[in-house]
């Protein structure tokens, strides 16, 4: 890839301290239970599907989300995973091409939660306007040409962007500390990722 084709887009899973986040941890045994879409190392424009307030868990749909406010803001004790995903140019512009139309019109979009009992089933639920967090990252990626996850992105889980062998690890720990981190050590974020993704035998 030429260095001027050169491009990333970035994951977040995390568990927050949510009554839902809690179950979804509790059911799939794992340590993270959301997954956001961002296109900045900052996570300053970030995207996925969750509650649209503070209070009411069943107001979900399509969110821009900020790790300084809303519920990230709130629940401080907020652990994540930060992926860094390569991408072409053209890649990049499909991917902002595909979240251009989730923004144009947010409020056609709901809560796949038909999805998540398909999951259940290991039956994909497929709804042209209704998402779960996950199948909204891997669908805005498999539509860009990144079938990262090799399954139907109704069945993709946290944990499946957590074992994926195509992104890199920039950051494991409290959100909250996040951004400390990458002013501290953002001119070694080369060499944090070759550390935290050392090449397999």
């Amino acid at each position: 890839m030429g260095i001027d084709e050169r491009r990333s887009v970035y994951i977040l899973i995390s568990k927050t301290s949510t009554m839902p986040s809690y179950f979804i941890k509790k059911w799939t045994k794992e340590p993270y239970a959301h997954t956001s879409l961002a296109l900045d190392i900052e996570l300053r424009e970030m995207y996925s599907f969750a509650r649209k307030g503070m209070h009411n868990p069943f107001n979900c749909g399509f969110i821009s989300e900020n790790i300084e406010t809303g519920i990230f803001g709130r629940d401080v004790k907020t652990r994540c995973v930060v992926f860094e995903l390569p991408v072409t140019k053209t890649q990049h512009e499909k991917i902002i091409e595909e979240l251009g139309k989730f923004k144009a019109y947010p409020e056609k979009y709901k809560y796949n939660y038909k999805g998540i009992f398909g999951i259940i089933r290991n039956k994909a639920v497929e709804r042209e306007y209704n998402y779960f967090c996950s199948q909204f990252v891997a669908t805005v990626l498999k539509r860009a040409g990144l079938d990262i996850l090799q399954k139907e992105p109704g069945l993709a889980r946290p944990e499946d962007f957590r074992k994926c062998k195509s992104l890199n690890v920039i950051y494991k720990g409290l959100l909250v500390n996040y951004r400390d981190f990458l002013q501290k050590y953002r001119d070694d974020l080369d060499r944090i990722i070759i550390k935290n993704n050392p090449t397999e035998e």
